[in-house]
């Protein structure tokens, strides 16, 4: 590999996602791509499984504060996505989480949360694009299928594909290439155009006709004008009284509990692993976990080695933190 060359290319990627791009990633992206391992998507899945969530997340709190269960958060309902994307991948024959089946996967997924948190059945509502994945339309699938979902194509006169996949989609090259000749479209040196045209027809028509531009400059205008807005209003807030950061009490016979790795500082997992995360006053006991640093290679506890009382917690939640960094006091003589 030729670093420099990626060096630059990578200062490249960098500029136009400081240009325009960042107004469309979501930060979360970065801190939910482990969860990924888990069910087997892909990562670049993600944007697509948190846009479909955040149209969903109002919807399916609703239904389940009608239904008196506890609503939940977008984190938690991303995990239940997750983890109902691994429950229904093998029933379907474990299609390959790639594009477009991955989508496909999900969006069963998905449907299945929304039906269930109304008292439904899984499965209630299948997209016919899914249901081509699933009826071998557009292949045989590695594994077989489960019974439950062999049951419902016989409810709904389903029939199994058993023809050549490429079959059912009629060749419309030539069709392409008339259209190109006639809009005196360049074909492109290995006809790269031509590929275009026929994989992605309508974006390349909005491409060519400029429709495509000044849509993407009208939508970066928008998200422009939101983020300046959001940031006036901060600006123009009055001035909250800052909350005074916690100091070192200089008392030597209060032991320091050091962090032994740079990350970020976690009391509580949360949905992934509730308990009550230590507070000031709290009584601890030798070996006890009081906190969680995330690295870039992982999660590391933070073990007490002392018992006592806790006098003092200077790192707040979610704080980034140094190794060496001191994050609370503890009073052993009060045991």
């Amino acid at each position: 590999i030729n670093m420099n060359a990626y060096m630059e290319a990578r200062r490249l990627t960098q500029s136009f996602i400081d240009d325009f791009l960042g107004y469309f990633i979501d930060p979360k992206n970065k801190q939910m791509s482990s969860l990924l391992v888990g069910s087997g998507l892909p990562g670049g899945m993600m944007g697509s499984l948190m846009a479909d969530l955040k149209g969903a997340h109002n919807s399916i709190n609703n239904s389940l504060k009608a239904n008196n269960q506890p609503e939940k958060s977008e984190d938690e309902m991303l995990v239940w996505l997750f983890e109902e994307v691994g429950y229904i991948w093998p029933k379907l024959g474990y299609p390959p989480l790639v594009t477009p089946f991955s989508q496909y996967v999900k969006n069963i997924a998905l449907m299945n949360i929304l039906q269930m948190v109304q008292g439904k059945e899984r499965y209630t509502i299948i997209d016919n694009n899914s249901w081509n994945m699933i009826l071998g339309t557009a292949g045989q699938l590695p594994g077989p299928l489960a019974p439950e979902i062999i049951e419902i194509a016989k409810q709904e006169g389903k029939e199994f594909y058993q023809g050549v996949p490429q079959d059912a989609f009629p060749d419309a090259l030539e069709t392409y290439k008339k259209e190109m000749v006639d809009k005196k479209w360049e074909f492109g040196t290995d006809e790269e155009e031509l590929f275009e045209l026929a994989m992605h027809d309508r974006q390349y028509r909005d491409y060519k006709s400029g429709v495509a531009k000044q849509r993407f400059f009208d939508e970066l205008e928008r998200v422009k004008k939101q983020a300046t807005t959001i940031k006036s209003t901060e600006t123009a807030e009055p001035k909250k009284e800052e909350k005074k950061k916690p100091t070192l009490i200089d008392d030597k016979k209060y032991k320091l509990v050091k962090v032994k790795a740079r990350g970020k500082i976690f009391y509580s997992l949360g949905y992934l692993n509730p308990e009550p995360p230590v507070k000031l006053n709290d009584k601890v006991k030798k070996g006890q976990r009081l906190a969680y640093v995330f690295t870039n290679y992982g999660t590391e506890e933070i073990l007490s080695e002392f018992t006592g009382k806790v006098v003092n917690i200077l790192i707040e939640h979610t704080s980034e933190v140094q190794k060496g960094d001191v994050i609370m006091q503890i009073d052993d003589s009060k045991k």
